[in-house]
């Protein structure tokens, strides 16, 4: 299994940073997105980052760009000579199953499919597709240039042919591929970090202290680079409420309702984070770069 042509669906704040790393390392990258003029917004949002986070310049960010070959909302056409699709849509249950059993009419009988997905297992998205032996799950971390770690599991389905070509690919775009022996929520990574910023937020929607307050004590307690207010506005918050509302709508639990309220109210007002310009700080200067934010 040889991966040369790369289809990125979904080109959200992770789904635009895979796209461009794929090309970033000389592959073909398509990208379907069912809002075209959003998905290439997304685009163009990267530069900057890109060049701050890796040192690198407007020309290296152009040279990756070249190797974007199309951005549609034609699936079937998209998919045609695909090798690997990664799926990065949002983080709904039914948005997922709608674009796999899409998928399922157009995908060519070589084609592997990985979701990049931050709360489902593959086993829950598994059920929607009709190549179990071709599908898993690669997890990629926010800013994917810098935080190069690739988490990859299947299900018992999945093929070992299937896995070792895409710790292969995943090696070939300078990541760093993290083998799961077994299925788990929220991967490692997640299922180290969901429960602080679960914390943090819980803090902040009962009144204990606000998030400015909670960041600075998590970092000068424990020398944290960042505070879980800070790692939020990264995430991005319409992510952080998808994640939110999910375990509300397992749980029922009241204060679950509470964030997801605090954050709903943040995003209809457009403040969704670092993409944004504004989400629990303000961008491109956010408040802790001020040193009276220490005292």
């Amino acid at each position: 299994m040889e991966i040369k042509n790369v289809v990125i669906a979904g080109a959200g704040v992770l789904g635009s940073q895979i796209a461009f790393q794929a090309a970033r390392f000389g592959y073909q990258v398509k990208i379907w997105n069912r809002h075209v003029d959003r998905a290439e917004k997304r685009l163009a949002n990267i530069k900057g980052q890109f060049m701050k986070d890796m040192d690198k310049t407007a020309e290296d960010y152009e040279n990756a760009m070249d190797n974007i070959v199309e951005v549609s909302n034609d699936l079937p056409s998209m998919v045609s000579d695909a090798d690997l699709v990664i799926e990065a849509v949002s983080e709904s249950v039914e948005i997922k199953k709608a674009f796999f059993e899409e998928l399922n009419e157009a995908l060519p009988d070589h084609t592997i499919v990985a979701s990049n997905s931050s709360t489902f297992m593959p086993s829950q998205l598994v059920k929607f597709t009709n190549y179990p032996e071709r599908f898993l799950h690669m997890h990629y971390a926010n800013h994917i240039w810098l935080h190069n770690v690739t988490e990859i599991v299947g299900t018992p389905e999945t093929s070992k042919d299937v896995i070792d070509a895409v710790v292969k690919f995943t090696r070939s775009i300078d990541m760093v591929p993290i083998v799961l022996k077994k299925e788990n929520p929220g991967y490692v990574m997640n299922a180290l970090l969901i429960p602080l910023l679960n914390a943090a937020q819980s803090l902040w929607a009962r009144g204990v202290a606000d998030p400015h307050t909670i960041d600075k004590d998590w970092m000068l307690s424990n020398g944290s680079p960042m505070g879980p207010f800070m790692i939020l506005d990264v995430v991005g918050l319409r992510t952080a409420y998808e994640i939110v509302e999910n375990q509300y709508q397992k749980t029922k639990d009241p204060l679950a309702k509470k964030i997801g309220d605090n954050l709903k109210a943040m995003i209809d007002e457009g403040h969704t984070g670092v993409e944004s310009g504004q989400g629990f700080y303000h961008y491109p200067n956010p408040e802790y770069k001020d040193p009276e934010f220490w005292k």
